[in-house]
């Protein structure tokens, strides 16, 4: 799928995976393995912004996916998060979209708000928040109607 696609078609919370459609190297060449995983990887789909304009400046579309926490003892000290241009020429697969019945956590309400955390149910996904602090935070629940117009779409995974 391209970048546009995934924009257009992945639900928040959606596990994506991104590739340039090189192999992989061998453990062995460090540096090479590095620089080829940065452009093969995956992320959940945590934000998207339309297209916006400044002065004379259009900025393109793009979304936004979580790739990794890293921290120690339950504290998570650098969020990994990966930035996407509608424009971009890797190729990017849809690996697990969210249940029917989770429940999504968004940090504010509006169009652009983030995607915190992503529960299996309304009860998790309180409690999670009664722990994290998120005062303005926005639950909403994965409808089987979301799923079944996927499926109708021919978006499935």
């Amino acid at each position: 799928m391209s970048a546009l696609s995934i924009f257009e078609d992945a639900p928040i919370g959606s596990m994506v995976a991104w590739s340039d459609n090189t192999p992989r190297p061998p453990e062995r060449h460090r540096k090479k393995l590095s620089a080829w995983q940065n452009n093969n990887s995956k992320g959940r789909l945590i934000a998207r912004q339309g297209e916006r304009n400044s002065g004379n400046v259009a900025l393109a579309a793009y979304f936004t996916l979580h790739e990794a926490d890293f921290g120690a003892g339950g504290v998570i000290t650098i969020r990994v998060h990966r930035t996407f241009s509608v424009d971009s020429a890797l190729r990017f697969t849809i690996e697990e979209r969210p249940t029917p019945g989770s429940v999504r956590v968004f940090d504010r309400p509006g169009e652009n708000a983030e995607l915190v955390h992503l529960a299996s149910h309304r009860a998790a996904a309180e409690e999670w928040l009664s722990r994290h602090g998120y005062p303005n935070a926005v639950l909403e629940e994965v409808s089987a109607d979301e799923v079944a117009a996927d499926i109708v779409e021919g978006r499935a995974a």
